[in-house]
């Protein structure tokens, strides 16, 4: 096929931006693709060029298959990269992409395939060694089937999508009564999302810790792992904040589910960046969870503590090119921590808050890093997820990078909508949290969405003051009225707690 001369992103926002910056180092050509909601999104504006596709719903966009590949050769380009989302999982994706001479940035159509259906990646667990939580070793048939599986393993137990991910499809069931229920709305929920509604079970884990492996291999045979991260707090399965490396892991630990997350991907014959979930029980075992056949949300996690440019390797790779380092060369710099910040509300469960972004201004300063997709002035979309960036924040050890991430939370300032910054600062503060004594169940055991406060910060107080008073001067009446109501809606609530 060649070197890559011209890469269409088939995705979006923040890694479609993420995506254009790392090609534009490398003098690669981009080709940004949109919908009617995107048209005038900082993806769109960046690439080199911009093809429309269709209609603001996922399904008539960038889940097109169709559409993308005809702005793929209509544009010249030789390369597709999914980012992660929409079709980055998408086996007959990838392989459309080969039958028409497009270079995949991602592991071959097969490989995604086996480790995308989750029964299939766990029968390979189990060939190669690796424990996995008890449960069923293939689809269920009938609710009877699964009543029966769970009885053996006992309660609680989780029905999970074979197709699934990102917590669609997934039910926790605590006994017999309520299986039958959960059963058929984890199968409707699978069909709903992923066009697929087969079900396994498997047993509940007693404070679960969900550590994943980043992993990467290259078309000649070269694998090897860039450490651990942690992706324990999360709410309804998915992952709020990130860091690494994890406190529950020592060396020895780390190293052996380095060398099983090593042999499972050279197992499955894989090529470019991958992951291997994880959960790690409160006994310190470790269990087979599934293996996401992408570029994670969180990579930059691993891109701070290694100081790689996991997204150069995947165009590298994919140009057929070796890793340029052996596993005994990789070390882990500091610590890092992510948090997503989400437009949601999380005094309401954590519902999405969609709306204009009145103000948003960033952090900044050393150590750093916030990956966004969108802009003041622009609207958090109904139809996408609602995450408005990434914050991220690197330091020499675990706690001088909290103490950082609080001071960025502390700065960042967004109003127009609800965020989940609050909820990141009250993890950052949280005894449990700073000790390293977290599991799955942050949220629920922790967080008491009331009881959270914002801390005094001159730099906050003085922007709310000077709001105030800019309403009562400028002619702008409108938008510096929204402006000072979020404001004083802030310093209400803060003097409240």
């Amino acid at each position: 096929m060649g070197y890559i001369k011209k890469v269409l992103i088939a995705n979006r926002g923040e890694i479609a931006l993420r995506v254009i910056r790392t090609c534009r180092e490398k003098r690669i050509p981009t080709v940004a693709v949109y919908s009617d909601s995107d048209a005038t999104s900082p993806h769109v504006l960046a690439a080199d060029e911009s093809v429309y596709i269709g209609e603001s719903e996922s399904s008539k966009s960038y889940l097109n298959i169709k559409k993308i590949l005809s702005a793929a050769k209509s544009t010249g380009s030789n390369a597709i990269h999914p980012g992660y989302g929409f079709l980055s999982e998408n086996g007959h994706f990838a392989a459309l992409c080969k039958e028409e001479g497009l270079i995949f940035i991602g592991p071959d159509p097969d490989t995604i395939q086996l480790m995308g259906d989750k029964t299939t990646a766990r029968s390979l667990a189990e060939k190669v060694g690796i424990p996995y939580p008890p449960g069923s070793k293939r689809e269920l048939d009938s609710v009877s089937e699964g009543k029966e599986t769970a009885i053996s393993i006992g309660f609680p137990v989780l029905i999970k999508a074979a197709a699934g991910g990102g917590g669609k499809g997934m039910r926790i069931v605590h006994n017999i009564d309520d299986f039958a229920k959960s059963f058929n709305a984890a199968k409707s929920e699978a069909k709903n999302a992923f066009g697929d509604d087969r079900v396994f079970v498997e047993k509940y884990l007693e404070e679960p810790r969900h550590i994943e492996i980043q992993v990467f291999g290259d078309q000649h045979g070269n694998i090897v792992h860039l450490f651990e991260r942690e992706c324990s707090i999360q709410r309804r399965h998915q992952k709020v904040i990130e860091e690494s490396p994890s406190m529950a892991l020592d060396s020895e630990l780390r190293e052996q589910m380095g060398r099983a997350a090593t042999e499972i991907t050279a197992a499955c014959n894989y090529v470019g960046a991958g992951t291997v979930e994880f959960l790690v029980d409160k006994y310190r075992n470790f269990y087979f969870l599934e293996m996401n056949t992408r570029l994670q949300v969180e990579h930059p996690v691993t891109e701070l503590i290694t100081g790689l440019d996991l997204v150069s390797l995947q165009l590298d790779v994919a140009n057929g090119n070796e890793l340029p380092f052996k596993q005994s060369d990789l070390k882990i710099y500091g610590h890092a921590i992510e948090c997503r910040i989400y437009a949601e509300d999380p005094e309401n469960d954590f519902l999405p808050s969609t709306g204009t972004l009145h103000r948003h201004r960033t952090p900044s300063g050393p150590g750093v890093r916030v990956d966004s997709g969108i802009e003041e002035g622009q609207d958090v979309s109904i139809y996408y997820d609602p995450m408005i960036s990434k914050l991220c924040v690197h330091a020499y050890d675990r706690d001088a990078a909290i103490q950082k991430m609080k001071r960025a939370l502390l700065e960042y300032v967004i109003s127009g909508v609800s965020t989940t910054i609050p909820f990141c600062l009250s993890v950052m503060e949280n005894d449990n949290f700073t000790i390293g004594n977290y599991d799955t169940h942050y949220v629920q055991d922790h967080f008491k969405p009331n009881n959270y406060t914002m801390n005094d910060d001159i730099s906050i107080i003085a922007l709310v003051s000077s709001l105030i008073k800019k309403e009562k001067k400028t002619d702008n009446q409108h938008q510096t009225t929204m402006e000072a109501k979020a404001a004083s809606d802030w310093w209400n609530k803060r003097n409240s707690v």
